[in-house]
C-alpha cells in the first residue's frame, strides 16, 4: 500500500463487483467439490472400518499422512503428473478432508450405546436396518461436527489453490499481494472468513433439522401428589 492510499478503496470494489463474485463463486466450487467427494470417500472407507477393524489403523496412517503435508508442498508433487489444473486442487483438498470426517463418522457410530442396539434387535432391526435407521442417524451429531470442521478448513485451505491458478478468493489475495494493493487482500480475506461463518451456521441448521431429538429438553415427571405406598416429597 502506497504512502496516502486509503486501506479500501471502494471505488475499485465497486468497480469489480463482477470479479469479485466470479472469485467467490469459483471458491464455492471447489470447497464443494472437495466436501462432497471427501465424504463420500471418508464414508466408503468408514463402512469397511467398521466392518473390518484391521483396516482402521493402516487408514488412520495413510489419511493422517496426507493430513500432515503442506498444501504447497502436496500441490509441488502433484504438478508433474497432474498439472496446474482443478484435478491438482481437488486432490489436494479432498486429502485433508479424509482424517477429520473418517474419525468423526467411525467415532460417531461406535457411540452409539450397546443398549440401544440390543433393544433395535429386540425389535426386528439387523444388518443394513440397523445401521441406517438406528445407528447412522443417532451418529449424525458426531458426523456432521466433522463435516462442519472440514468444510472451514477446505475454505481456508481453497485460497492457496490461486498459487497453481485455480482462482478462488485466493486470487485476490495474491493479487493484493504482488501489487502491494491492501483492497483486494482484503476483500478475499473478510470474504473467506464470511464464507466460512454462513457455511458453519447452514450445517449448523441442517444438523438441527435432522436431529430434533438432540435439542429437546429433558423433561422431569414431578408428581402433584403422592402415590399411594410412597413417602412423600419434602415441602
Amino acid at each position: 500500500m502506497t504512502s496516502g492510499e486509503p486501506l479500501v478503496r471502494w471505488d475499485w470494489i465497486a468497480g469489480h463487483l463482477d470479479e469479485i463474485a466470479l472469485r467467490l463463486g469459483e471458491h464455492v466450487e471447489l470447497a464443494g467439490i472437495a466436501i462432497v467427494v471427501g465424504l463420500a470417500i471418508a464414508f466408503a472407507l468408514s463402512l469397511f472400518v467398521l466392518r473390518f477393524g484391521w483396516l482402521e489403523q493402516p487408514t488412520t496412517f495413510v489419511t493422517g499422512t496426507l493430513y500432515t503435508i503442506p498444501s504447497l508442498a502436496l500441490f509441488a508433487l502433484l504438478i508433474p503428473y497432474t498439472g496446474l489444473s482443478i484435478l491438482t486442487a481437488e486432490i489436494g483438498l479432498v486429502g485433508y478432508t479424509l482424517l477429520i470426517l473418517v474419525r468423526n463418522i467411525v467415532g460417531g457410530i461406535r457411540s452409539v450405546p450397546a443398549e440401544v442396539r440390543e433393544a433395535a434387535r429386540g425389535m426386528g432391526y439387523s444388518g443394513p436396518r440397523l445401521f441406517w435407521e438406528v445407528e447412522l442417524p443417532l451418529a449424525l451429531p458426531v458426523i456432521v461436527a466433522g463435516i462442519r470442521i472440514a468444510t472451514i478448513t477446505t475454505i481456508g485451505l481453497v485460497t492457496v489453490t490461486a498459487l497453481i491458478g485455480q482462482g478462488g478468493l485466493g486470487y485476490l489475495i495474491l493479487i493484493g499481494i504482488q501489487r502491494f494493493f491492501s483492497t483486494p487482500l482484503l476483500v478475499g480475506a473478510v470474504l473467506s472468513v464470511a464464507l466460512a461463518i454462513a457455511a458453519d451456521g447452514a450445517l449448523v441448521i441442517v444438523q438441527r433439522a435432522l436431529t430434533p431429538w438432540s435439542r429437546e429438553p429433558q423433561r422431569v415427571r414431578t408428581p402433584d401428589r403422592a402415590e399411594p405406598g410412597l413417602i412423600p416429597p419434602p415441602p
